[in-house]
């Protein structure tokens, strides 16, 4: 399939209009009329339905595959460039919030760093693309067990720290006196839905064989000072890592003791090796770990 036309689909169905994404584009609404009928000549399948504009079963299949595959062509390009491009000394490091612990910040060069904080499904894609140079993405896990990251294109991944979880309570709390606390005793509490600023409910219902950890309260949103400051104000219960969890006003950190899990950090590079800067922090979090 020639890529110019599956982006060109992708645009009409995300946007559900043939107008809109011939705007977007920078193309004549002819023009993209003519791409979505050549493609759909190519795959002899109708993609969509003209009024309204949605796609057809066939087209969603398409849609399924179609992020995939330009993902993995802006992947390939940025591969490419990033190994005849001239060595920089600057570094874009992209990274979930709950990866920035105390090793990964004493780690950073003192100038020339550009963080980005995103959402964590988002970091693999940014360094497989060349948006980053470096990525940090974090979750809960066994004891030295790797993370399940997408496959976004060929990348090389290096676990840089691994520590104790706590559940962040409120100080009034009744388990707040609580040395420790088995995860699934708390499966069936008020949960706060954090899934870019705390560890995944998801996560939590891994570990707890698929149930429970309803959300009381969804925050959209990376601050986990933000999600620190719901949690003390009985919003709903939130799990963090160690560093991240102690010392935060009218809460109290309490250690999961049961399933034996810990936050793990993963420090994501291109297969082609990290380019200028980026060599110096990969080489100082490895130490570290």
């Amino acid at each position: 399939m020639d890529p110019h036309l599956l982006r060109t689909y992708v645009t009409v169905a995300r946007l559900a209009s043939f107008s809109e994404a011939a705007r977007e584009l920078g193309y004549t609404q002819s023009a993209v009329s003519q791409h979505i009928a050549a493609l759909e000549q190519d795959l002899g399948a109708p993609l969509l339905t003209r009024r309204p504009v949605a796609p057809t079963a066939a087209g969603e299949r398409l849609l399924e595959h179609a992020g995939p595959l330009l993902l993995r062509l802006e992947a390939a390009r940025a591969d490419v460039v990033r190994m005849a491009a001239a060595p920089g000394h600057a570094l874009t490091l992209a990274t979930a919030s709950t990866a920035l612990g105390p090793r990964v910040l004493a780690a950073l060069p003192v100038s020339g760093v550009t963080l980005r904080v995103l959402p964590r499904d988002e970091v693999p894609a940014a360094v497989a693309t060349g948006t980053a140079d470096l990525g940090l993405v974090d979750g809960l896990a066994a004891p030295s067990d790797p993370l399940r990251l997408p496959d976004v294109a060929p990348l090389t991944t290096y676990g840089v720290g691994e520590e104790p979880v706590c559940v962040l309570l409120p100080d009034t709390h009744p388990l707040a006196r609580r040395t420790g606390v088995r995860l699934g005793d708390l499966a069936d509490a008020r949960w706060l839905d954090a899934p870019d600023a705390g560890l995944p409910l998801a996560h939590l219902r891994g570990a707890n064989g698929g149930h429970g950890f309803r959300p009381a309260l969804r925050y959209e949103g990376t601050d986990v000072r933000a999600l620190t400051a719901l949690a003390a104000a009985g919003h709903g219960l939130t799990l963090l890592p160690r560093s991240a969890a102690l010392g935060v006003p009218h809460t109290v950190a309490v250690p999961v003791t049961e399933p034996r899990v810990v936050h793990r950090t993963e420090l994501v590079c291109a297969a082609a090796g990290a380019p200028g800067g980026a060599a110096a922090v990969t080489e100082a979090l490895l130490e570290r770990a």
